[in-house]
């Protein structure tokens, strides 16, 4: 059977006889020829150039002929950032800006912005490869909605969800015009890529993105080609309420359990594919590591409904032999029985941080623990919030970005126990999981961590005064006064005792009073056991 016939009998839910796999290559395709992504999404002679050194390396059932969720907002007016390694990221937000109204956009024309680089590439790849499903990707409503009015989308999505509505049915209108245009250019399968549904809840999915998106995949299966959902980021709630859309196929990345999903999606009556780990396995792992998590994904996903790929276009640095290893898995048994075989002699180890003091400096530190915000939307639009409300605070604030295609970033992930990204932690703790706060919620928390850790400092560096002596002698009642009235111009909290009892006096070393001591302690430990020599040093610091 040819790869597009497996790629048919899983969607249908059949029995295969070999699990088919789709590679998506995104930008990585063009590291294959020595183009950087700007270079490569901007020429369709490299686009078939690195698709077919792919094609030819990986050996896929399928393959999508670009991976760029930014080429309809381009074309709406949307201002892009260019990178080397990802795609271009969105910079501006045409309907929040003011720059247009909504009545003033239009549908796309398939001469429009870099459409006819995508669908040059697509005909020329359909013509050298028939027996491969040939993906197109378009940008799903919800993502697309974002893309025109920013971060506004959630606040709009309380205050006026007319008009949100209004705008997820235009983008809509955009999903099935260029639908339309990669079908005519020989697309098997049309891929609606909507990765920022996982930043709302199955209510507001069903509010919002229910209706849009059946508009989408009714419209595709007219068409007669096949359609997929494609989701990431913490999206596991809405599995449920997407296979309602009417999609053929539903991909998901490693931030949902794949038996999760292949129960749903078989009740359902829906294929389901991805979950390969991009970063830590694709990316920074080995040969062997990606034979044995391919292995597991397709004894997870079964010989029914499924189809291998990973959770989402392929990091650009991906080295080409951990991807062929995934390749020799699929396609040859005595492979996979190596793949078990690894599997059971590996035991994953991850030297993790002490984090036990992490976040008692002076500043509060907000890290993000994202993708890569240049080119994952939730992780892009993740840390937009935080870089928006950071001038709010001045020096009191610290905040990085940690993008987990690097490995100091998945070991800070793992130490911080981050299990989906993006997510924001401050000092230390997990604030917000796949989930882009609003404006005033990412300000509450930050400054009720501010407030917090002013308490802390103070409780940390505790004082206190003493007034040693006897009430009825000579000086006593002048100098407490002046101690009280002291205090309070200070507006301080510093603690203030008497100590009349003759042998507790004897014990301070004072034999004339009355007297006053100041006295400060700093706690050192708490919750751990602190090693001698470091105990001893603490002793040291009291003597000097």
């Amino acid at each position: 059977m040819t790869g597009k016939g497996l790629i048919r009998t899983a969607i249908a839910g059949e029995k295969v006889e070999r699990i088919p796999w789709v590679p998506f290559t995104g930008v990585h395709a063009g590291s294959l020829i020595g183009k950087n992504a700007t270079e490569f999404l901007q020429d369709a002679d490299a686009i078939v150039a690195g698709l077919n050194e792919a094609i030819k390396r990986y050996r896929p059932d399928g393959i999508p002929v670009v991976f760029d969720l930014q080429i309809e907002a381009e074309i709406l007016g949307c201002t892009l950032n260019w990178s080397d390694d990802n795609p271009p990221a969105v910079t501006s937000h045409p309907l929040a800006d003011g720059e247009f109204t909504l009545d003033e956009l239009s549908l796309p024309l398939a001469t429009d912005g870099r459409l006819p680089i995508a669908l040059d590439a697509t005909r020329r790849i359909r013509a050298a490869h028939p027996d491969l499903a040939v993906y197109g990707l378009i940008t799903g409503p919800f993502t697309l909605a974002l893309h025109l009015l920013g971060t506004d989308i959630f606040m709009g999505m309380f205050d006026d969800p007319e008009y949100i509505n209004k705008v997820l049915d235009f983008c809509a209108e955009i999903a099935n015009v260029l639908s339309k245009y990669y079908i005519e250019a020989g697309c098997d399968v049309i891929a609606v890529v909507d990765p920022m549904t996982s930043q709302i809840g199955p209510d507001q999915f069903k509010e919002f993105c229910t209706a849009p998106s059946i508009k989408v995949f009714d419209a595709i299966r007219e068409l007669g080609a096949l359609s997929s959902f494609f989701v990431c980021g913490h999206a596991q709630n809405n599995i449920d309420v997407m296979t309602d859309c009417h999609c053929d196929n539903i991909s998901i990345d490693e931030n949902i359990p794949l038996d999760f999903v292949r129960e749903i999606c078989i009740k359902k009556g829906v294929s389901f594919g991805g979950n390969m780990k991009l970063t830590s396995v694709m990316l920074l792992g080995t040969p062997d590591d990606n034979k044995v998590d391919a292995m597991e994904c397709m004894e997870l996903g079964g010989m029914e409904g499924f189809i291998l790929a990973p959770g989402c276009d392929m990091p650009y640095a991906t080295p080409p032999e951990n991807v062929e290893a995934v390749a020799d898995v699929v396609h040859d048994k005595y492979q996979q029985d190596i793949a078990r075989e690894l599997a059971t002699q590996k035991s994953v180890t991850c030297n993790l941080l002490d984090m036990s003091e992490y976040g008692q400096g002076d500043k509060v530190i907000i890290d993000i623990i994202t993708l890569d915000s240049e080119g994952c939307a939730p992780c892009q639009y993740m840390v937009e919030a935080v870089k928006a409300v950071a001038p709010e605070f001045g020096d009191l604030i610290e905040w990085h970005e940690h993008k987990i295609k690097q490995p100091d970033s998945i070991t800070l992930m793992s130490s911080l126990f981050v299990k989906n990204i993006p997510t924001i932690c401050i000092d230390g703790k997990i604030r917000f999981v796949s989930r882009i706060p609003p404006r005033k919620e990412l300000l509450k928390a930050i400054q009720n961590r501010i407030k917090e850790k002013f308490a802390l400092k103070i409780n940390y560096n505790r004082g206190k005064i003493l007034l040693l002596g006897q009430p009825d002698e000579a000086g006593y009642s002048e100098l407490k006064e002046n101690i009280e009235l002291a205090l309070k111009e200070l507006g301080s909290d510093v603690s203030f005792e008497t100590v009349a009892d003759f042998d507790e006096i004897r014990k301070y070393g004072v034999f004339k009073t009355p007297a006053v001591l100041t006295e400060k302690f700093t706690v050192k430990s708490t919750g751990r056991i602190a090693e001698k020599n470091i105990v001893k040093e603490w002793i040291k610091a009291l003597r000097e």
